[in-house]
């Protein structure tokens, strides 16, 4: 089973036209025990090199998930990093911003929950809000504050080319300091929102994820897409690049998001901690006291 997620990443975003990009998988789904090994041996080379980042504590990652609502960003945290260890993985999901928040700057929520150096953290949703729900609905911009825009007809394209140049450079500053930054855009189509939508509504177990809210949203689908093409276009570069994942089928989802971060983590030249010359001799000292115990 070949999987080629090199097609999937933007790293140029000039040019970029969403409906070129399918939502759904490529290929058929492999039968159970041929994906179920596929996958143990991503999610196992993930969790060996997260210890790795962890105990070389020199970088660090952050994971941007967005998509639209139903896309699957809970499943995909659930499904790729159940075997990592929780000590070196934090999850963030970022809500509409709280008054404290509309105080500061749309970045500073973001900057506040940055990873620590060996850490992997993941942002279900981030400051790419600022550029999607923000554009879709621009009146959310008049609660920032922002100085000289007191109207919604000041929300344009100047900007929103500053608000892009903005994310451009807090990213670069991250990557330049020692984060790799993996973003993902869960392609989801219309009807198969639809069928999850549906799917939530008939099981009671379910319901709690469902608003009505997600409905009126879904009024302005194609206003979204434009955004969500804007943002790719705007915000793709080789350091930074974002990956278009086809969403409709979770296992493919899944197979494609796990084999692109062990690889991102593979390149990331981690290393254990080197013991010196001294701390050697002690360990032997340690050895040796431990083995006279008995």
């Amino acid at each position: 089973m070949n999987i080629d997620w090199k097609k999937y990443r933007i790293k140029d975003g000039k040019g970029f036209r969403i409906e070129k990009f399918r939502t759904g998988a490529p290929m058929d789904r492999p039968q159970d025990d041929i994906l179920l090994a596929r996958e143990m041996q991503y999610k196992k080379k993930i969790a060996d090199l997260q210890y790795k980042l962890y105990a070389d504590n020199r970088q660090s990652m952050l994971i941007i998930l967005q998509g639209m609502d139903s896309a699957g960003k809970d499943s995909l945290v659930r499904h790729i990093m159940n075997g990592v260890n929780p000590q070196g993985l934090q999850v963030y999901s970022f809500k509409h911003p709280t008054s404290l928040e509309l105080e500061h700057s749309y970045l500073w929520r973001h900057y506040l929950k940055l990873p620590e150096h060996g850490q992997i953290v993941i942002f279900n949703r981030s400051h790419y809000e600022n550029v999607l729900i923000s554009k879709v609905h621009p009146e959310i911009v008049l609660a920032e504050h922002v100085p000289g825009i007191d109207s919604v007809k000041k929300v344009d394209k100047k900007f929103w080319s500053q608000r892009y140049q903005q994310i451009n450079n807090f990213e670069d500053v991250i990557v330049q300091n020692g984060t790799r930054v993996i973003k993902f855009f869960l392609h989801l189509s219309k009807d198969e929102q639809r069928k999850r939508f549906l799917e939530r509504l008939d099981n009671k177990d379910k319901h709690w994820k469902f608003s009505s809210a997600d409905i009126k949203e879904r009024e302005y689908w194609d206003d979204y897409q434009r955004a969500y093409q804007d943002a790719i276009r705007h915000c793709s570069h080789p350091d930074t690049p974002w990956y278009v994942i086809p969403a409709d089928d979770k296992w493919y989802t899944h197979l494609l998001c796990g084999e692109i971060i062990s690889h991102e983590l593979e390149q990331m030249d981690l290393r254990f901690p080197t013991v010196d010359g001294t701390e050697l001799e002690m360990m032997k000292e340690a050895r040796r006291q431990l083995q006279q115990e008995r």
